[in-house]
């Protein structure tokens, strides 16, 4: 039974930051690209962040030279470092897991 817990969302002002974590078990997690999407009030989910099995990463525009996605094989969990966070940001972040696996979601809130 694969499972991703999520942890790390909140309040914080503009300009500040958040560093998102999430826990895998179920799957080989070093042979999986791990992700992180985030769904805002009435938009669509998005993606903001891959990183392969190979430690290659890629970014959504929107978040480039602001978020950093890491991996520690060892401890199954992705990480998601986000700084200078604007309200733009504020939405429900998801920890993807290949295919249709997901986590339940942890808010992060960009507000003053």
């Amino acid at each position: 039974q694969v499972q991703l817990v999520e942890s790390g969302g909140g309040l914080v002002q503009p300009g500040g930051s958040l560093s998102l974590s999430c826990a895998a078990s179920g799957i080989i997690f070093s042979n999986r690209a791990m992700g992180w999407y985030r769904q805002a009030a009435g938009k669509q989910r998005e993606l903001v962040a891959v990183i392969t099995s190979a430690y290659t990463t890629n970014y959504a525009d929107s978040v480039k030279g602001r978020f950093t996605i890491s991996r520690d094989n060892a401890k199954n969990t992705v990480y998601l470092q986000m700084n200078s966070l604007k309200p733009e940001d504020t939405a429900v972040y998801y920890c993807w897991g290949g295919g249709t696996k997901w986590g339940q979601g942890t808010q992060v809130t960009v507000s003053t």
